[in-house]
């Protein structure tokens, strides 16, 4: 079986009780960096040491087939540096493989940066659009990749922004970035 383990985003007390519980008991963690994950680990007094696997954006294709078939036969936890894996993180390829296979896929609930940034964001909740985080290199933008009004809630955290876009959020007014229509950067 695959567990994705959602992980704290900047703060260890975001770190649920059944996060520490499955990482007190696991054998096997596929982590996009294994040295953020044994810093986690080490914060979070877990004195287990499962073996760790690094999967992330240049090698998850290639590691998905035996990752799976590994989930298979013993139960993996997938954990990414901040967040869920899979969103706008490593673990979309290896949850596809699993599931082509027929392993079993399960999810550990936590903090998700782009429910974080709708909450907060004044928008309309019951119904948004999630098109990625804002892109690291200026000048990137944001693509809308439908032509339908829709609220847009991208989510950028000071330690992935410039210093000159750290403080400078965009509150529920149309812009460029959104195609028109209502959005907030965070």
């Amino acid at each position: 079986m695959i567990i994705l383990a959602a992980t704290p985003i900047g703060n260890l007390g975001d770190a649920s009780r059944r996060l520490v519980e499955v990482l007190e008991n696991a054998e096997v963690v596929v982590a996009e960096d294994t040295r953020t994950t044994q810093r986690l680990l080490k914060a979070l007094h877990i004195e287990n040491r499962p073996r760790l696997i690094a999967l992330h954006d240049h090698n998850e294709k290639q590691k998905a087939a035996e990752l799976a078939a590994l989930a298979a036969e013993t139960d993996i936890v997938v954990m990414s540096d901040a967040g869920m894996p899979t969103v706008s993180d490593p673990g979309y390829g290896l949850v596809a493989e699993a599931v082509a296979q027929g392993v079993t896929v399960t999810a550990i609930p936590g903090p998700s940066a782009v429910l974080m940034a709708l909450a907060i964001s004044g928008l309309p909740t019951d119904r948004f659009t999630f098109e990625g985080f804002l892109p690291r290199k200026p000048g990137s933008g944001v693509r809308r990749s439908g032509r339908s009004r829709r609220n847009l809630a991208p989510w950028s955290s000071s330690s992935r922004r410039p210093a000159s876009r750290a403080r400078s959020p965009t509150w529920g007014r149309p812009s460029a970035t959104s195609g028109g229509s209502p959005c907030a950067v965070s």
